[in-house]
């Protein structure tokens, strides 16, 4: 996707002087370039690996990285604060918040263009517009944008009055300046309206985002303009290459490719995405309540297939989490049986509406709660670490979270046939190769290695199982038997999981997530109220977030993968040497 914004960032590092004047890049998926040209060069093959470069701007990384940015449709808010801070302390420089026509899907862009004013002169914004968020843009304002990019006949007017007055000596700028008015009217008769002028902004483009001087030229106009500042630049996702121009939408944010052909190495049709796409739609094929909600993800959440079968069923509400609840809950309110796919980290984005909207009355909206856990070279802002803690005390709603393709299907299954809020989340990527499988009879499983009880019981849920396991199978060859009771249903817990592990000495807790509002935490407050006295260990993600690294780098950084647990759990029984 950075290819599309190779001249812009060019132009802009050639007409202002970062950091001086701060460039705020919004999300930071377009930020790539920008990284290269202040200093990063040689570490850039580094880029979203551990310890090197961050997929997104990094305040610690580097001084030109004015603002961190992994969810869109911050940086105007973010610019116009940061521009009220250099007036109030009189400091140089502009401050420039780059965006993509894709952020002004989400309501946040709306919110800070009513407060726009305050930004004073200070403020520009560069509106990268490529018709792409992640997917194809949609509703209203794309179609008020393909308005104005269908009627260029005003500027290219405008652009050839004011050289030609500029050449006329002492009254030729004047006189510009007293028909701008009149070419106002002449620009509302052409389009009727235009959302920025309404604002307050002073409007400038549209212009070709990859002819480099005329971007040179329409920015150096931008300075000299005594009030906030839009500049229009058109853009192509993916330019110059051939493959991300043909498909953006896969190439937005990718893994290892073959450069020649475009293939990926890894392909995604093996994952848990892919399975709760699918069979969502197989179930659509039976209940015509059934519909698909996503924000701007259908391919990164496994909705291309539905959205193919059912189309009249399948709503995109762009980015927009908060809005794409709503809806679902108003959907669900009259009848139907909506199931929004979210990635954890947007989640995040639409709490408020999941508390209010559709747990008090208990609309029976099921939530998919794709790429739960770590998630791995994302980093901090798209770890999905704090989707349990945060809904974890919401009354009315079930939580379940699923190990295997098998228990996804059965979950999905489970609730349509419960009332209530419903979230089901999963980690991404494929399911590992495991001797567990099934159909979950229970909320809950419990794996003995022999008939009588272990001398230690690990307890998790979701995709931790399998390190838990590899942790048990380690402990075995060591002669120590350790049971492992794997949770599926994490909210509410069943009153048996307190009975069972009531049983055990020892018991070695492992969570994907934070710990603090967790569910070991959960677990551990209610065996102690139960007069439990045994030694509990807690393993997770403490007071902290996750910088960028492969899963398994961040699974041994965090005690989580299986040989940690493994040494975790022979500590807790006292010994304390250990073969690896």
């Amino acid at each position: 996707s950075n290819l599309g914004a190779v001249e812009l960032t060019l132009a802009l590092h050639r007409v202002f002087c970062s950091p001086t004047d701060q460039i705020i890049w919004d999300v930071g998926h377009q930020s790539y370039v920008h990284k290269i040209v202040t200093g990063r060069r040689t570490q850039f093959g580094s880029i979203r690996q551990k310890n090197g470069l961050a997929g997104y701007p990094k305040g610690g990384e580097s001084e030109h990285d004015i603002f961190i940015a992994g969810h869109s449709s911050t940086s105007i808010s973010a610019a116009i604060g940061m521009a009220q801070a250099k007036i109030h302390q009189n400091q140089p420089g502009k401050v420039i918040a780059v965006i993509g026509d894709g952020s002004f899907t989400n309501g946040m862009v709306y919110e800070a263009l009513n407060n726009v004013q305050s930004g004073g002169d200070r403020l520009i914004i560069l509106f990268n517009d490529n018709e792409m968020a992640i997917s194809k843009n949609v509703g209203a304002f794309a179609r008020h944008l393909a308005k104005i990019r269908s009627n260029p006949r005003y500027f290219r007017a405008k652009d050839r009055m004011r050289r030609f007055f500029s050449r006329i000596p002492l009254v030729g700028k004047p006189f510009y300046r007293g028909i701008e008015a009149a070419a106002t009217l002449w620009k509302q008769t052409l389009y009727h309206t235009n959302l920025f002028g309404n604002v307050g902004l002073y409007y400038l483009g549209p212009v070709d985002g990859h002819n480099l001087n005329q971007l040179c030229d329409v920015l150096n106009r931008a300075k000299e303009i005594n009030r906030p500042v839009l500049v229009h630049v058109e853009t192509i996702k993916g330019k110059g290459y051939p493959f991300a121009e043909a498909q953006p939408e896969l190439f937005h944010g990718v893994p290892a490719f073959q450069v020649e052909t475009g293939n990926p190495d890894i392909s995604a049709k093996d994952s848990y995405s892919s399975v709760f796409g699918e069979h969502l739609s197989a179930m659509a094929e039976n209940d015509p309540r059934i519909c698909a909600i996503t924000a701007a993800m259908t391919c990164g959440t496994g909705l291309q297939l539905f959205a193919q079968r059912h189309p009249d069923r399948f709503y995109d509400v762009g980015i927009a989490e908060s809005h794409g609840l709503t809806f679902s809950a108003g959907l669900a309110a009259n009848g139907m049986r909506p199931f929004f796919a979210v990635y954890s980290t947007f989640l995040q984005r639409g709490i408020d509406q999941l508390l209010h909207d559709i747990a008090i009355d208990r609309q029976p909206v099921v939530i998919g709660v794709d790429r739960a856990g770590i998630v791995g070279e994302d980093g901090e802002t798209h770890q999905g670490l704090f989707d349990v803690a945060l809904t974890l005390p919401i009354p009315h709603l079930t939580i379940d979270s699923p190990a295997t393709y098998e228990e996804l299907r059965c979950t999905m299954e489970q609730a349509m046939s419960e009332k209530g809020p419903h979230i089901i989340r999963y980690p991404r990527g494929s399911q590992p190769t495991t001797a567990f499988s099934g159909t979950p009879k229970r909320p809950f499983h419990l794996l003995r290695q022999g008939a009588v009880r272990g001398e230690i019981l690990l307890v998790t849920y979701g995709k931790t199982f399998f390190q838990a396991e590899k942790a048990c199978e380690l402990l075995k060859e060591q002669g120590i038997q350790a049971d492992l009771l794997k949770i599926l249903r994490i909210r509410p817990l069943d009153e048996e999981i307190f009975s069972i592990a009531m049983d055990y000495p020892i018991i070695l807790f492992a969570e994907e997530g934070i710990l603090q509002g967790g569910v070991g935490e959960l677990l551990e407050a209610r065996l102690l109220e139960q007069g439990y006295r045994g030694k509990i260990l807690l393993r997770g993600v403490e007071d902290r977030y996750l910088p960028h690294s492969s899963v398994q780098e961040a699974l041994e950084d965090l005690g989580l993968d299986g040989t940690s647990l493994a040494f975790a759990a022979k500590q807790l029984l006292g010994q304390k040497t250990w073969v690896r």
